[in-house]
């Protein structure tokens, strides 16, 4: 009765992994409980996960033909937005779709834009971006989450949507999405590893808060219509901070290297799974958040822990 922080279902998105090929299910090893889907096997762990209350999902292609120029990125055929047509078709209004926005696992050098002379051009790729967001609201998609941090780009997602009748999809921003070490089995389930170099020219310097603060609310006024901190658990006073200086929604990325941690602990019997997970979870809840995107949701909601 007295609690202050309280955790809903509805707070709640599920990242999904989506392969080429039918009826594939494939463990990802560093993320123990997460798989690889084809759209086909995808459609029926959604459809289990909707039973459940999981009705918000965010999906990541992994497999597409991957260029210098990642023109798959903003191909209609391409496995994000043919699953996303395929997620609408079957569940409609009652699934919210959100599709990650970022050319890494469609690039050879594996970086979140267009290089020249071995470094990221920003500009050109902001425009990728953009073309990447719309195809992936023509085939669907109810919100965006451009995870690249590229500068301007949300302006120019945005413009692109509303130029082409899109201007109710909404986007969601990796506002704060920091040069982090907590990715490691991301990349590997997205490979989207960089081949050269490392990200640290365009993502978030882990020392920077006012910067961070900044970068979000730059993205704010750029007409972001929800602003993310990525990763969660480490960025706190991110998110307070932020939540102080913004009317928008926060969410938080409980990502990756937080989630294999706790299984791994769990898995060696070191920590209580339930337990640890749930005060992670109110501590994003706490600190500002009224979205989080994690791994668990599913755990939690199988096991009766929400």
């Amino acid at each position: 009765m007295i609690a202050e922080t309280r955790l809903t279902k509805d707070m709640f998105i599920y990242p999904y992994f989506v392969v080429p090929g039918q009826g594939v299910t494939h463990a990802i090893e560093a993320m123990p409980g997460i798989n690889h889907f084809s759209t086909d096997t995808l459609l029926k762990d959604v459809e289990k996960g909707l039973k459940l209350g999981v009705n918000k999902v965010m999906l990541f292609g992994v497999g597409d033909e991957k260029s210098e120029d990642a023109h798959a990125a903003y191909d209609p055929h391409a496995l994000v937005p043919t699953t996303v047509k395929e997620l609408k078709r079957h569940f409609g209004a009652d699934l919210y779709v959100v599709t990650d926005v970022c050319v890494c696992s469609y690039t050879t050098h594996g970086h979140c834009g267009i290089m020249a002379n071995d470094e990221v051009a920003n500009d050109a790729s902001v425009d990728l971006i953009a073309k990447m967001a719309l195809n992936h609201a023509q085939a669907g998609a109810d919100m965006l989450a451009p995870s690249d941090m590229m500068d301007g780009r949300i302006a120019a997602i945005r413009a692109k949507l509303d130029g082409a009748g899109q201007e109710n999809v909404a986007i969601m921003s990796h506002a704060t999405k920091f040069a982090s070490s907590y990715y490691g089995p991301f990349r590997e389930a997205a490979d989207c590893a960089p081949n050269k170099g490392d990200r640290k020219s365009y993502q978030m310097d882990f020392r920077n808060g006012t910067e961070a603060l900044r970068e979000a609310l730059l993205d704010e006024n750029e007409g972001a219509d929800v602003l993310m901190v990525k990763p969660g658990l480490a960025y706190l006073d991110i998110i307070a901070k932020l939540k102080q200086h913004t009317h928008l929604p926060i969410a938080c990325y409980n990502v990756s290297g937080e989630y294999s941690m706790i299984k791994a602990a769990a898995q060696k019997g070191w920590i209580d799974e339930q337990k640890v997970v749930m005060e992670t979870m109110h501590a994003f809840a706490r600190a500002g958040a009224s979205i989080i995107t994690t791994y668990h949701i599913r755990d939690m909601v199988e096991n009766n822990w929400i």
